[in-house]
């Protein structure tokens, strides 16, 4: 069910991006030749006011078929040839498509915080506090109230304090509830010196990571770290990214059984030089949220602009770090792992990765790649900065490149997850 769902959602996405081109190219009064979903022998076809319309039995793929596109049509002086425009409707014909993506992405991130949205957190007992909070906090205490709201985790209890008046806590401590009131002023000071009382239990299992790979699995509990014994999540952490050896050997409690884990540890674009296994840590506490319309909308934007600034600065880390490119491309078993994680959690997950995978189509196909519609923008803006389109045999052998590049990649994301797959297969 979950495979077909994203083959789905796949669909329903090129079908989008193919739909911006196809406005912007009768906007511009571009003729259509083809528009077609999927690759391979079409399924099913039919014409339509001038337009081949086809459905290709291969889901992976779309496109659209352009009067004159193509580099050696160049001398199609027809006025419904792509060939025929300038410069700047041919850019806005390439950027279209990524850009009905972006809208797509945006629509799905607001559309899944307008619905019932289920919250995991941590539970809102303190662990301990440092500095600042050790005035207000202790071990032990839990937050049961925060300005007259009743709090359910402890990123509820974060996200009810206040910056523009003074805070009123209530914290159940040995037994008795006590009043606290903190200011404004210390909240930043509070915040970096409070940490919630965390398991050393597995919540999530990151892809592709050494934890995938030794099929670590959600639920499982931490009882040593090298012949140390843990008590909480930080107590752990400090000693798997504090080990100096390449890997780490943990005691694993699942169910009634005791496991020996020895696992790798390695670094990635997103911890640095800091090494890690690839594990969340588990959060018990569980409560819907319900978003008001500007709610919605604000989390909206701000999900999608958080999420392609990341993403961009991911890919600036792997453009100076390439040999990271092989952990950090999936293909469709990847993407179907994935999206069988977030269904579990429920709809508005399942909008939420989604969105995500719409937006990610958007970034890679902005790419400044020939054969992408970032290169088609670029091979527009030269024409615009030089005054001539670039010749024929130049844009065709650039094409043949990015064509290659594209496969390679392709071939590069299977084997990863093939890979992926076989090194957890062999770890049982």
């Amino acid at each position: 069910m979950t495979l077909l769902l994203t083959i789905l959602a796949f669909g329903v996405m090129i079908f989008v991006h193919e739909l911006g081109h196809y406005v912007a190219a009768r906007l511009f009064g571009v003729d259509i030749e083809k528009f077609s979903i999927g690759f391979g022998k079409p399924i099913l076809q039919w014409q339509s006011k001038g337009v081949q319309w086809r459905l290709g039995w291969i889901p992976l793929g779309g496109y659209l078929k352009l009067r004159g596109e193509n580099p050696d049509e160049q001398k199609d002086g027809l006025a419904g040839s792509f060939q025929s425009k300038p410069w700047w409707q041919k850019a806005l014909i390439g950027f279209s498509g990524p850009f009905a993506n972006l809208l797509l992405g945006v629509l799905l991130f607001i559309i899944s915080f307008l619905l019932p949205l289920k919250i995991s957190d941590q539970r809102p007992v303190i662990a301990r506090a440092e500095g600042l909070a050790a005035r207000y906090f202790a071990a032990g205490d839990s937050i049961q109230n925060v300005n007259g709201k009743q709090i359910r985790g402890f990123g509820d209890f974060l996200e009810n304090l206040s910056l523009e008046s003074a805070n009123k806590i209530t914290v159940i401590r040995g037994g008795q509830a006590e009043q606290l009131t903190i200011s404004p002023s210390e909240l930043d000071s509070l915040l970096q010196s409070v940490y919630p009382a965390v398991r050393a239990r597995v919540g999530e299992v990151i892809p592709k990571t050494p934890a995938y790979h030794a099929q670590l699995k959600p639920g499982d509990e931490i009882l040593m770290v090298d012949g140390v014994e843990v008590t909480d999540w930080y107590a752990m952490r400090n000693l798997v990214i504090s080990s100096g050896a390449d890997s780490v050997s943990l005691l694993v409690k699942r169910g009634g059984q005791l496991l020996r884990k020895d696992i790798r540890l390695e670094s990635s674009l997103s911890t640095g030089s800091q090494k890690a296994i690839g594990i969340m840590q588990e959060q018990p506490v569980t409560y819907v949220r319900h978003f008001s319309l500007g709610e919605a909308l604000s989390l909206g934007l701000r999900n999608s602009l958080n999420f392609v600034s990341m993403n961009y600065q991911m890919l600036y880390k792997l453009l100076l770090n390439p040999s990271q490119l092989k952990k950090n491309v999936g293909g469709p078993v990847m993407i179907v792992s994935i999206s069988q994680q977030v269904g579990s959690k429920g709809f508005s997950y399942s909008l939420l990765f989604f969105a995500s995978i719409s937006l990610m189509l958007m970034i890679m196909n902005l790419l400044p790649i020939p054969i992408l519609d970032g290169g088609l923008i670029l091979f527009a803006c030269v024409e615009g900065i030089i005054g001539r389109p670039i010749p024929s045999k130049v844009q065709t052998a650039l094409q043949s490149i990015g064509f290659m590049l594209l496969m390679l990649l392709m071939v590069l994301a299977f084997y990863s997850d093939i890979s992926s797959e076989v090194l957890r297969y062999l770890s049982k």
